[in-house]
C-alpha cells in the first residue's frame, strides 16, 4: 500500500502483510476502486472507504482534485477488464506500462514494509499515479500466471462493474450473485412470454446460473 505506518518486524507480521497485499488482493482492489471511481462525481469519502476496506492505514483526506485524477486513471484500466483475449489485455497494458509508469523498482517504504515491487516512481507518487501503477503491476502478473484476461466487465445489461476473473472452472460472467440472479430472472420472464398464456413449464436453457457464475 501507499501509506504503512507500523514496522513489521516479526513473521507471522510479515506472512499478514503479504496476504493482504498479493497481487490477487491488489487486483481487487484496482477492480473496486474502478467501480468507485466510476460515478460521474464520485465522493472522496466513498473512495477512501473503499481504499480502508482493501487495507490502507495511512492519511486518507483525498481532494476533489485528487480524487479527479484517480477517476482518469481509473477510466484507462477499464480496457484490461473488457479485453476479450490476452493479447487484447496484455496490449492494454503494455501501452499503459509504456506512457504511464516508472521503472521497475524495489521499496521497503524507509523500513517500514518488506521489501516489494513498485511501478511508480518514488514512494510519494501522487494517488492518480500510485493506482495506476500498483494496477498495472497486479493486472500484467494475473495475466502472465493464467495467459488470460485478468478480469471483466459484468455481463448484466444493467451493471458495468468491473470484476477479478480467477478460477479453472467455467467462465465467470458477472459481477456478483445479485447480477446473475437478475439475469437468470429477466431470462425466465422472456421465456414465459414467448411460450404464450398457456406456458408453465420453465424453459430448459434458463435454469439456475452456475456458482461460480453468481459471485
Amino acid at each position: 500500500m501507499r501509506y504503512i505506518p507500523q514496522v513489521l518486524s516479526h513473521r507471522s507480521d510479515r506472512d499478514d502483510w503479504s496476504a493482504r497485499h498479493s497481487v490477487l488482493a491488489t487486483a481487487r482492489r484496482t477492480a473496486a476502486l474502478v467501480n468507485v471511481l466510476a460515478e460521474d462525481l464520485p465522493d472522496p469519502a466513498a473512495v477512501a472507504e473503499v481504499l480502508r476496506d482493501h487495507g490502507e492505514t495511512g492519511p486518507l483526506d483525498l481532494t476533489a482534485d485528487e480524487v479527479a485524477a484517480m477517476r482518469a486513471a481509473a477510466a484507462m484500466l477499464r480496457p484490461v477488464f473488457a479485453a476479450e483475449h490476452a493479447d487484447e489485455a496484455a496490449a492494454a497494458l503494455n501501452h499503459l506500462l509504456r506512457e504511464h509508469t516508472g521503472p521497475l523498482r524495489l521499496t521497503s517504504h524507509a523500513g517500514t514494509t518488506p521489501w516489494h515491487p513498485h511501478l511508480d516512481h518514488d514512494d510519494d507518487a501522487p494517488w492518480d499515479a500510485w493506482l495506476l501503477a500498483s494496477s498495472c503491476m497486479a493486472l500484467t502478473v494475473l495475466v502472465w500466471d493464467r495467459q488470460q484476461p485478468p478480469g471483466r466487465i459484468c455481463a448484466s445489461s444493467a451493471c458495468d462493474a468491473v470484476f477479478i476473473a480467477r478460477g479453472s472452472g467455467p467462465e465467470r460472467r458477472y459481477c456478483s450473485r445479485r447480477c446473475a440472479t437478475r439475469e437468470r430472472v429477466a431470462a425466465h420472464r422472456r421465456a414465459r412470454t414467448a411460450g404464450g398464456p398457456g406456458e408453465g413449464r420453465r424453459s430448459p436453457e434458463v435454469g439456475a446460473v452456475p456458482a461460480e457464475n453468481q459471485r
